[in-house]
């Protein structure tokens, strides 16, 4: 498939050119924001902003899934929202998910999270992506800056988990509750909720202020008293 290329129009020069790719990790490491300009080989101009919102063609590896074919649906998806990640473990059987090495780009779509990173088979490099419809992601757990999914196949009875590390607490937070079809893990905190240190933390606040009102009200009824 043809891979177009963008020139960055940066203080009257053009830099580059960079791939679609190359741009959007560029945009996640705040290297270029939304606002600024893009010179395509056909002489368009476009903002970054634009071109992340285009979408790509959902060609190349596609996860399998429990819901029925999206039929009708455009070849197209539009991108809600993008993260750079590793890939830290896979566990158990289902998807087919290379053994990504580096940077990932995990992108959450209208209907499916894409992986997509670089892996090594033999002497050489190679490029995939993997999709995983976001109504087969049944579950999710924050764990600081780590992301753990399991996600239903129907390649095994056992959901399988794919953890990833968001490199920050708040981006990790933005994935989990970016997931609408996605519950808790059992046992593990509210997915918008706080990490377990805090809610930790702000228990024996919260008692001591319980404690401290009934005291008061205490207090406030034996004056009460006292005076009639």
């Amino acid at each position: 498939m043809e891979n177009p290329v963008y020139h960055v129009l940066h203080e009257g020069r053009r830099l580059g050119p960079f791939d679609r790719r190359t741009i959007v990790g560029m945009k996640v490491k705040k290297t270029l924001s939304s606002k600024d300009v893009l010179l395509g080989d056909d002489g368009t101009h476009l903002t970054v902003g634009e071109l992340v919102r285009q979408g790509q063609p959902d060609t190349g590896f596609e996860a399998s899934s429990l819901a029925a074919p999206l039929a009708g649906s455009s070849s197209y998806s539009v991108v809600q929202g993008i993260h750079a990640a590793q890939l830290l473990e896979v566990e158990g059987k289902g998807h087919d998910i290379p053994a990504f090495k580096g940077e990932v780009e995990v992108r959450v779509q209208t209907k499916v999270l894409r992986i997509s990173g670089r892996f090594r088979e033999g002497l050489s490099w190679k490029e995939d992506r993997v999709k995983f419809p976001l109504q087969d992601i049944a579950h999710a757990r924050l764990r600081g800056t780590v992301v753990d999914l399991w996600v239903r196949t129907t390649a095994a009875k056992r959901m399988q988990r794919v953890s990833l590390d968001l490199l920050k607490p708040a981006a990790a937070g933005e994935l989990a509750e970016s997931l609408p079809y996605t519950a808790p893990y059992p046992g593990s905190e509210p997915l918008a909720g706080r990490s377990p240190g805090a809610v930790s933390t702000l228990q024996p606040l919260m008692w001591a202020a319980v404690v401290g009102a009934v005291v008061t009200m205490a207090g406030f009824l034996v004056w009460a008293l006292t005076r009639h």
